[in-house]
């Protein structure tokens, strides 16, 4: 059975873009463009992981990743931020919340092929 995976981005050509190469490497994928859609996705398809966007408008990632935590039945999901933001007090921030991983803008979509193997496992 392959993993679902949620990708929350709301730069619509790179959601796009994780979820074709994903799907490629074995992944059901789906996308959410904004904080609140994704959370709603991820209560209606309880994903096995998810794919954060740091910076995004309206409800930034780490927002996100609270409500997520707060949430009963999705606190369990392991979460692995992507963004643009390089600087380290952001991914020790990032990984002192429990994120599973956390990727610089641009990455390789194998890393984080490998990071969710690592995270559902």
């Amino acid at each position: 059975m392959c993993s679902k995976v949620l990708v929350i981005d709301d730069e619509w050509a790179i959601a796009k873009a994780l979820c074709t190469r994903l799907s490629q490497c074995g992944f059901d994928m789906t996308s959410a463009h904004d904080g609140p859609t994704g959370l709603m996705k991820a209560a209606d398809i309880c994903p096995d992981a998810i794919l954060l966007d740091l910076r995004m408008p309206d409800m930034d990632g780490f927002e996100v990743f609270r409500r997520l935590r707060n949430d009963e039945t999705l606190r369990h999901i392991p979460v692995i931020f992507l963004s643009a933001n390089v600087q380290d007090t952001v991914k020790q921030e990032a990984r002192a919340m429990g994120a599973a991983d956390f990727f610089s803008k641009p990455y390789q979509h194998e890393e984080i092929a490998y990071a969710i193997s690592l995270a559902v496992a």
